[in-house]
């Protein structure tokens, strides 16, 4: 189930809204716990038993955590702490990364491979590196331990975030599972949100993402540049909108429940560095490489050779946290290089160039990185980006290509300009201000319309992925 489907939109969320608002407040954890089980089980219910056994050992393991730190024994802490994360990974390993590593085993050694398989839990990525933070935040202290099972299942299993994040450490939340306020103008500004993410989904990403998929299946010795570029613009904007339109979709729903999640995106298309851009995209996953890996690694505190190596090990890891695929470590690789050179050797050339040059130059390197991360096939890959540059490619425009640029052009111009904050900005100054009736009125009428919209969409459409699903 995707927050973007017609049975989720009028079925699924009424239902456990009625449900969470009827019943007592002590009750409205247990809500969120049954329900969000539910939506997780709708696609793979074999797997709830996976999140569950999950979330009971990271509880048990977070109360251990706890009473070793209150009675000084720090060695059995740490002993926990270890246990957690070596079980959290190990299932991550298992059933993202087992079928991939088998591969390599067996090409190297030239054994028979049996057959392993396994398909990947939804969202499994995203609630093991929430569960595991919550075991490190009690034995750094930055956390209490969660005693209410129901109340520490629904942080793990939390629908409204728990296929795609954003990912949400549990010292964020910690107080908002045991009291948060619900409000009428918070539900409201979570259903305008959700509107928001939902026209972001259904009206651009999926609209752009036709595009890709016809320019996807061009076998690369037969692309010109222009459709190379075309192609790889038209996933640089899909990516972008189905993303950060989910987790639009998310923030709204948790304050639809009361939650006020962190934000996941800021225009990161705005960027005018590669260090900038990844300070503004899935800003949750940043924020947890960098407290969890990048800064007890030592950071920068250790030297510039040590600075490189973690920043090196961060980005490998980055890149294999989407997925278990050689092209996913090398665009992980790929913008740690970047991010080396721009701090340690480019910067000082970089800020002194105009604003446009640098937004011409991270937008540049961006999208030869979406070329890198949509095409698995690390030969297909290759073959493409050569495309993009002319080498190789079957010319550099024809009829095809031409045709797909006219036929497209009004949702690339609406995509592009959408990217970036001017629009949003220009309507809050000039058109509807903040704190005003036309402003409250003009949000009721864009939800309403944006909703009716995408349902005719969805209704009409039969093409309705959802990127980050195998992620």
């Amino acid at each position: 189930m995707v927050f973007s489907s017609m049975i989720f939109i009028f079925r699924f969320l009424p239902i456990v809204l009625a449900a969470y608002y009827i019943l007592p407040k002590r009750c409205r954890n247990l809500v969120l716990f049954i329900s969000s089980l539910f939506f997780y089980a709708w696609g793979e219910p074999v797997y709830v038993v996976l999140i569950l056994a999950s979330s009971l050992i990271d509880y048990i393991a977070g109360w251990m955590v706890s009473y070793c730190r209150e009675n000084n024994y720090k060695r059995r802490a740490v002993l926990a702490v270890v246990f957690s994360v070596t079980v959290n990974l190990s299932l991550l390993c298992i059933f993202k990364y087992g079928s991939f590593l088998l591969d390599i085993i067996c090409t190297v050694t030239k054994l028979p491979r049996p057959h392993f398989n396994p398909a990947l839990p939804i969202g499994i990525s995203f609630y093991t590196f929430q569960t595991m933070s919550y075991t490190i935040d009690i034995y750094r202290k930055d956390a209490k331990v969660q005693k209410n099972f129901i109340t520490y299942g629904a942080y793990v299993s939390l629908f409204p975030q728990l296929v795609a994040g954003p990912i949400i450490r549990f010292k964020d939340i910690a107080e908002q599972l045991d009291k948060r306020k619900e409000t009428a103008a918070l539900f409201c500004r979570g259903a305008i949100r959700f509107a928001v993410g939902l026209g972001k989904k259904v009206l651009i990403a999926n609209q752009i993402g036709e595009l890709w998929k016809n320019i996807a299946v061009i076998d690369a010795g037969h692309l010109t540049t222009a459709a190379a570029w075309l192609g790889v613009l038209a996933f640089t904007l899909q990516i972008y909108f189905d993303f950060s339109g989910y987790s639009d979709m998310a923030i709204g729903l948790g304050m639809m429940f009361g939650f006020i999640f962190p934000e996941n995106f800021n225009y990161p298309y705005e960027s005018k560095s590669i260090t900038e851009f990844w300070r503004r995209w899935h800003i949750s996953l940043g924020t947890w490489f960098r407290e969890y890996v990048y800064i007890p690694l030592g950071g920068n505190r250790k030297g510039v050779a040590r600075q490189m190596v973690n920043l090196l090990i961060v980005w490998m890891l980055t890149g294999l946290w989407h997925g278990a695929g050689i092209n996913f470590i090398m665009w992980g690789i790929y913008y740690g290089i970047l991010i080396i050179l721009e701090k340690l050797l480019w910067k000082p050339v970089i800020t002194k160039l105009p604003v446009i040059i640098r937004h011409i130059y991270t937008m540049l390197f961006v999208m030869i990185g979406w070329s890198l991360f949509s095409i698995q096939d690390v030969a297909n890959g290759k073959a493409y980006i050569k495309a993009m540059f002319m080498l190789n490619a079957a010319g550099t425009i024809d009829g095809h290509t031409m045709y797909l640029i006219m036929s497209n052009l009004i949702i690339i111009i609406v995509a592009v300009i959408s990217s970036v904050s001017f629009p949003k900005r220009f309507l809050r100054k000039y058109v509807f201000p903040e704190n005003t009736l036309r402003k409250e009125l003009a949000d009721i009428v864009f939800m309403l319309v944006m909703f009716f919209l995408c349902t005719a969409m969805l209704v009409n459409s039969s093409y309705n992925p959802f990127l980050y699903f195998r992620f």
